[in-house]
């Protein structure tokens, strides 16, 4: 059986890390006076989305956690796009923040991509503004926000691999802009061969054979089967998909993956679970990034982790 990629483990270590230096920061400060040394994180909510309040809860539970300045501006949901749009530049000139997060998804009145190419690419720690994307492309890494789920999906396959991964193949089967995409330039960025699959690319199952490190980011349950796995690969799963569960009883349901895990498991060298492996990274690199942009501002070089 393959060696489970303990991501609740990883996640907690991130933290950590997060916690010390930020405690360091606070201590030294920068070398820039004037602007703030404890890293401060906004989040903004729109709507009353029972998901999206959870979730931005437990974003700014973190924070805490992590001793930040943390900020949260709960909106109702006919907020209007100029009046969103004035609460974005706001934060934007606030130099006590240093990461803003606009809670996904947004009422359909307001136009999503608007709001986030509003935000200062340097305080954009969800890494979805044009300025981040692009340095991501062209491997400008020092200076880039990268996706917080792509990013600790990397930290997990750099535990099982090693930071080079010089001559291996990687395929990453999903193509969309918070996932697919940036976690291929990751990847390539480390020296893989790297190849996009979706959902037209043919004898899927082939290719998929190929590499010694999968991704699957496709959002649909269970669809990585083990005879897809090489043997020996790192399988990291993205995917988080509720199924019902009669066996536990009526209107039950489980959450699954997009790789067949119990199949896979016996070909691949590795495995993330669902859930505990890629899921609890995404908020700990969301404070990772946070606390890099306040290294930023401070004029130092950003912590590596």
């Amino acid at each position: 059986m393959a060696e489970l990629i303990d991501g609740k483990s990883v996640a907690e270590d991130v933290v950590r890390r997060v916690k010390a230096l930020t405690a360091e920061l606070a201590e030294k400060g920068g070398r820039q006076p004037g602007l703030a040394v404890v890293p401060g994180l906004a989040v903004v909510i729109v709507g009353e989305d029972p998901a999206s309040q959870v979730y931005v809860a437990s974003k700014s539970r973190t924070a805490k956690e992590c001793g930040f300045h943390s900020v949260q501006h709960t909106l109702p949901a006919e907020t209007s796009e100029p009046d969103l749009l004035k609460i974005i530049g706001q934060l934007n000139a606030d130099p006590a923040i240093n990461g803003i997060l606009v809670q996904l998804p947004l009422p359909g009145h307001i136009d999503s991509g608007k709001i986030i190419q509003t935000i200062a690419p340097e305080k954009d720690v969800d890494g979805f503004h044009f300025i981040n994307v692009g340095k991501l492309g062209t491997g400008e890494l020092e200076t880039a926000f990268v996706p917080c789920t792509p990013a600790g999906s990397m930290l997990l396959i750099e535990r099982v691999r090693g930071k080079d991964l010089s001559g291996l193949n990687a395929v990453v089967v999903g193509r969309s802009n918070i996932v697919g995409k940036p976690m291929a330039n990751l990847l390539l960025a480390a020296n893989c061969t790297v190849t996009i699959a979706h959902s037209r690319t043919r004898d899927l199952p082939a290719l998929a054979r190929t590499a010694d490190i999968l991704v699957a980011a496709v959002g649909r349950s269970e669809m990585v089967r083990g005879d897809w796995v090489k043997p020996g690969a790192t399988v990291i799963d993205v995917g988080i998909n509720r199924v019902a569960a009669p066996e536990k009883g009526e209107g039950k349901t489980r959450l699954v993956g997009d790789v067949a895990f119990a199949e896979a498991a016996k070909a691949a060298g590795a495995i993330t679970p669902v859930p505990g492996g890629v899921g609890p990274m995404t908020i700990a690199m969301l404070m990772a990034n946070t606390l890099a942009s306040a290294y930023l501002a401070a004029g130092l070089k950003r912590p590596s982790f």
